[in-house]
């Protein structure tokens, strides 16, 4: 038997196109291994929105333009002054800037142009002002709409049409000052207000 073994000749592995580099001894090893990759992640970018905060000089003219139509719609509470004179008090700080507004001729008229020709169609201020004191402009031109139709119906000074006007007036005057209080607010702390019936139509004259 172990001549038999002697006798048989060596067994050489040739390497082939299928098989570059033969391993005898260790089958399992002739193949080469599967390399694998892992896919890689997405890199995502942050950017962080830097907010540019509104400059003090375009806060102070935003507040200066809307007391135009406040100081306008002083006349329509009248009759609310009258039925609660308590309300007043809330007006004393007021009123020496609305007494130096008054002494001015034509101050309504100068204001309005002042400031729709010299601010509104002015492109050197930022689109910020021009806005704020649009939306002033075109809700001081609202507020003569009141005062015409008060004189051209001419409701008399008893009966329902007195106390039609009357109700009318008194909430021209609410919504005026809260459209003051919040233009005011909003432009100290340097935000976009936007008043009801007025900044779609401040908006399209921008």
């Amino acid at each position: 038997m172990a001549a038999l073994c002697y006798s048989l000749p060596s067994l050489t592995l040739k390497p082939s196109p299928l098989n570059p580099k033969p391993y005898p001894n260790i089958p399992f090893l002739s193949h080469p291994k599967p390399s694998f990759r892992l896919p890689k992640k997405p890199t995502t970018t942050i950017t962080r929105m830097s907010r540019n905060p509104t400059p003090a000089t375009d806060r102070l003219i935003s507040v200066a333009a809307y007391s135009l139509p406040f100081f306008n719609s002083l006349q329509y509470g009248r009759y609310l002054f009258i039925q609660y004179p308590q309300l007043g008090i809330l007006f004393d700080p007021i009123l020496p800037f609305l007494s130096l507004y008054k002494s001015v001729p034509y101050a309504s008229f100068v204001a309005f142009f002042a400031l729709y020709l010299g601010v509104v169609r002015n492109p050197s201020f930022s689109h910020y002002v021009r806005f704020n004191s649009m939306q002033a402009v075109t809700l001081d031109v609202l507020l003569v709409v009141p005062l015409l139709l008060t004189r051209i119906l001419n409701p008399g000074r008893v009966g329902l049409g007195f106390k039609v006007m009357v109700w009318g007036h008194t909430g021209v005057f609410v919504f005026s000052c809260l459209c003051f209080v919040y233009g005011v607010v909003s432009s100290i702390l340097g935000r976009t207000p936007y008043l009801p019936f007025v900044a779609d139509a401040a908006g399209r004259q921008i």
